[in-house]
């Protein structure tokens, strides 16, 4: 609806953003950051270069966008994966298989768009600081399922700091709340473990948003170890498929959270 009420000129504009966009991911895929080249972009659309700064005020302002479409992609992915995988009577257990399958999923399938997350992709560049909630939107739908768990030793030192991190940052505990709800609220809770609080300056912190956050970090740094080495080629040549390696690790962390 937007889209139509939009002017003749507006539209020219946004069609034009897009068609900048799609070059820079060819780009992108063809050569990684370093072979971004705005002048080629240009020259490619039959612009002058002055002219294609009026869409995007330079090469730094097209990456925060194109980094920007790239989150928003991947967190509906995320998305739609957990929506069809709470369908049913899946246990949790399967649901993280699910969720970490279709973060390898997309990532195999945009690879230079993935990597665009994983790290500057040129030299000095540095990522607006709204993408952080984008970041966040990605992982969200883990906080969900860990909220269920009950940490073994093996993670409770990570769980320990969670619930500090909680306690310190109300943009933390509001991630949390957004997606795990029932976490955030002690009174709701049906374990004496998930009722437990902790209060600090920041105000009181369930144990189990603190399972909830320390799993989603874990499973973060899981995917990103494992998808990212698969992406990036580092997988050829060895036996392994990068879906049973992740398996296996998302098996271990279901393990260590008690998930059934």
């Amino acid at each position: 609806m937007e889209r139509a009420q939009q002017g003749p000129r507006a539209r020219y504009r946004e069609q034009t953003r897009a068609e900048i966009k799609d070059l820079a991911l060819r780009q992108l895929a063809e050569g990684g950051g370093t072979a971004l080249a705005l002048t080629r972009i240009a020259k490619e659309m039959g612009l002058s270069g002055p002219a294609l700064y009026r869409y995007f005020t330079g090469r730094d302002d097209l990456l925060n966008a194109l980094i920007r479409d790239a989150y928003d992609d991947a967190a509906a992915a995320m998305a739609r994966a957990a929506a069809r995988s709470a369908k049913g009577s899946r246990g949790v257990r399967a649901r993280l298989h699910d969720l970490a399958e279709a973060y390898r999923a997309w990532a195999v399938a945009e690879p230079h768009r993935y990597l665009l997350l994983q790290g500057a992709p040129i030299p000095g560049y540095v990522a607006p600081p709204d993408t952080l909630e984008r970041a966040r939107a990605v992982l969200g739908p883990f906080l969900a399922l860990f909220a269920t768990g009950n940490p073994g030793p093996a993670v409770a030192a990570t769980a320990d700091e969670m619930t500090a991190w909680l306690t310190a940052e109300e943009s933390v505990r509001a991630w949390v709340a957004q997606y795990a709800p029932e976490a955030a609220e002690a009174a709701e809770a049906t374990e004496p473990a998930e009722a437990a609080e902790v209060t600090g300056a920041g105000g009181a912190v369930t144990a189990a948003a603190a399972h909830a956050l320390a799993g989603a970090v874990l499973a973060w740094a899981q995917l990103h170890g494992s998808v990212s080495l698969e992406v990036a080629g580092q997988f050829a040549g060895m036996a392994h498929r990068g879906g049973t390696l992740l398996g296996a690790q998302m098996e271990l962390l279901a393990d260590a959270f008690g998930l059934e």
